[in-house]
């Protein structure tokens, strides 16, 4: 006996069961819900399950950005070893090279030249490790630019150590008289006693005492750049100028042994000691200008005095307070 599968309602109306009809749009509608908590249940477990498992390719990704994170802190520890040495390199460069070869201080503006602001690297900040990224590269160019300025350095160091020895022969450093010839304490740079106004005032140069006619000669090799003859002030003077930013003058002589424009080298005789212009008896007013300003000329005789010598001349100066003009 089988069993219809048509499905029946009550009619009050005709108080008889009639056959139920459905239609085929409502049958799918009936389907799906009837199968839709099945196939939502699988979308969830699909999501849970798809996070819980790393594609090989993903998986090469990640290993990829570890590689490089680390590569990138390799390389900064790198930048900081090169950053040290460089500052070696730079000591050495400013207490040695340039003081050897009587340069002047490399400039801190530079040193200091900028590279660009941190803003430049501002699209790197979205990225995978861009923080890393970004500061690794501002070091990198902070690093480039101490490289060209050493570079500038070295150039202009190089230059100068090809000229050294026109240099050493240039640079003042002997005394512009015999210390056989000195007569009195020598009086030295500095605040001295004026000796005819009787005031304390700079003394821009030393005094050497000798007898009148007393040998002068040139501390360095050059050219004589200035012959004068004045009745009052440096008297009968003359300037040599040596070069590389140097420049002697001998004052109060009595008489001249070169030519202006004549060319000069260290130990040649370019005068006569005097007391012409404002001078209050026979002496040599010796003075070394150095890039345009008056320094000190005890500095400069390291070639033909030895140390005993020249503790002795510092002593000299030291414990004379008065000048000759």
């Amino acid at each position: 006996m089988s069993i219809s599968k048509n499905k029946y309602k009550y009619n009050p109306n005709t108080l008889s069961y009639e056959v139920v009809h459905i239609s085929f749009g409502k049958r799918v509608l009936l389907g799906l819900l009837w199968i839709a908590p099945s196939i939502l249940f699988g979308l969830i477990f699909a999501f849970f399950f798809t996070q819980g498992i790393t594609s090989p390719r993903e998986k090469q990704l990640q290993s990829d950005l570890n590689v490089n994170y680390n590569e990138l802190k390799r390389i900064q520890k790198d930048l900081i070893l090169v950053n040290e040495v460089l500052d070696v390199i730079q000591n050495r460069d400013e207490d040695l090279y340039r003081v050897a070869l009587y340069a002047e201080k490399f400039p801190e503006e530079l040193r200091n030249m900028g590279t660009g602001g941190s803003d430049r690297y501002s699209y790197l900040s979205n990225m995978t490790n861009g923080e890393l990224i970004k500061e690794t590269s501002i070091q990198i160019d902070k690093l480039e630019k101490r490289l060209n300025a050493q570079s500038i350095s070295f150039r202009e160091l190089l230059n100068l150590a090809k000229g050294k020895e026109e240099l050493l022969a240039c640079v003042p450093a002997i005394q512009p008289v015999r210390n056989s010839e000195l007569k009195r304490p020598v009086s030295g740079f500095g605040y001295r006693i004026d000796p005819i106004y009787k005031t304390r005032q700079m003394h821009s140069g030393m005094d050497f005492t000798a007898n009148t006619g007393t040998e002068v000669y040139a501390t360095g090799n050059g050219f004589i750049e200035l012959i004068e003859s004045k009745r009052w002030g440096y008297g009968k003077s003359i300037v040599i100028n040596h070069g590389f930013g140097y420049k002697t003058r001998y004052a109060h002589l009595s008489a001249f042994k070169v030519k202006q424009g004549q060319k000069v080298k260290r130990g040649e005789l370019i005068g006569l000691i005097g007391s012409t212009g404002r001078s209050t008896g026979p002496h040599l007013h010796y003075e070394v200008v150095k890039n345009g300003k008056k320094v000190n000329p005890i500095g400069y005789y390291h070639s033909d005095l030895s140390p005993e010598q020249y503790e002795m001349l510092l002593e000299m100066t030291e414990n004379s307070y008065k000048s000759l003009d």
